[in-house]
């Protein structure tokens, strides 16, 4: 049995259709990954398949449970961290645990002995009486993703769990999601950082409620540029070159990529062509689509 199984998914608020008629399905153990940009529909989908929403059409099962009861026996199988912060900041970090145990109903040695689990889980070596708001962003997104599974649910759901967080700190967080999933837990994550998608077995990508895209990131990355692709880098400011492309936009499509300029390549012809009559200062090189290559194309493509 999949951990979560998705048929022609439906969620509506009146008039607008939030999620449009997507399916898919997650491995138990997987880390999936769920891609797409603000409004794209991937919070609302979450929300539902953590029992906080009830689908308006579809079938949807979560952990083996469906929505007869209106979601309630979902909850208990299932962890959820939101965009925002999850603890409470003027409350300390045994206070956090406790409060969250409660909502969970858990008996008091069930509370001490999964306390334990979870802050050795997390690595965090500091004092229960701490208070939350004196810790680092990194340990609050760490302790965050430990009372989340407090219950020991068997799948976890993080929705943008690393948003705001350094580098370092982000590594450290995707590093207890691999332990989760090596334990068998399944991992359902959306994040905005493509090379922290780089870690997901698979990755679905949402545009305006649907889904458009659904493999593993190589499979994605070959699917997406079977042309060869080219890195341009300039060498001051002048962008006066970029017209060159204007004059073969179906054979050669260029997009910005920070300083530098990405150009996919459907003509190799045109592309030489266009190549010979670039200034000497724009350093060409082949490169390997990253899946920020993949998100810009297909997820922002027609916007861009």
């Amino acid at each position: 049995m999949n951990a979560v199984e998705v048929s022609g998914l439906t969620i509506r608020f009146g008039d607008f259709t939030a999620v449009d008629h997507i399916s898919f399905s997650v491995d138990r153990g997987e880390i999936f990954g769920f891609l797409g940009a603000n409004g794209a529909g991937k919070t609302t989908t979450i929300r539902m398949l953590c029992g906080l929403l009830v689908p308006s059409e579809g079938r949807v099962r979560v952990a083996g449970l469906g929505f007869e009861d209106g979601g309630r026996a979902i909850k208990s199988k299932v962890g959820y961290m939101s965009q925002r912060f999850t603890l409470y900041n003027d409350l300390s970090v045994g206070e956090n645990i406790r409060f969250a145990g409660a909502l969970r109903k858990l008996d008091d040695d069930a509370l001490v002995r999964r306390t334990r689990e979870i802050l050795d889980f997390a690595g965090y070596r500091g004092s229960l009486e701490a208070a939350v708001s004196s810790l680092p962003g990194g340990i609050k997104q760490q302790l965050a993703l430990a009372v989340a599974i407090l219950h020991d649910p068997e799948i976890i759901f993080l929705d943008e769990p690393t948003a705001g967080v350094a580098p370092a700190a982000r590594e450290r967080f995707w590093s207890l999601i691999r332990e989760l999933s090596k334990a068998g837990k399944t991992v359902f994550v959306t994040t905005h950082y493509m090379d922290e998608a780089e870690n997901c077995g698979r990755i679905a990508l949402m545009r305006a409620g649907r889904i458009i895209a659904l493999d593993t990131p190589d499979g994605l990355k070959q699917a997406t540029f079977p042309e060869p692709l080219f890195e341009l880098d300039p060498a001051g400011r002048d962008s006066s070159w970029l017209g060159l492309f204007e004059e073969q936009p179906a054979a050669v499509s260029v997009q910005p990529y920070g300083t530098r300029y990405h150009a996919a390549v459907s003509d190799p012809a045109a592309w030489e062509r266009l190549r010979r009559r670039l200034p000497a200062t724009v350093k060409v090189r082949a490169i390997r689509p990253s899946l920020e290559d993949v998100f810009i194309r297909l997820v922002e493509g027609t916007e861009r």
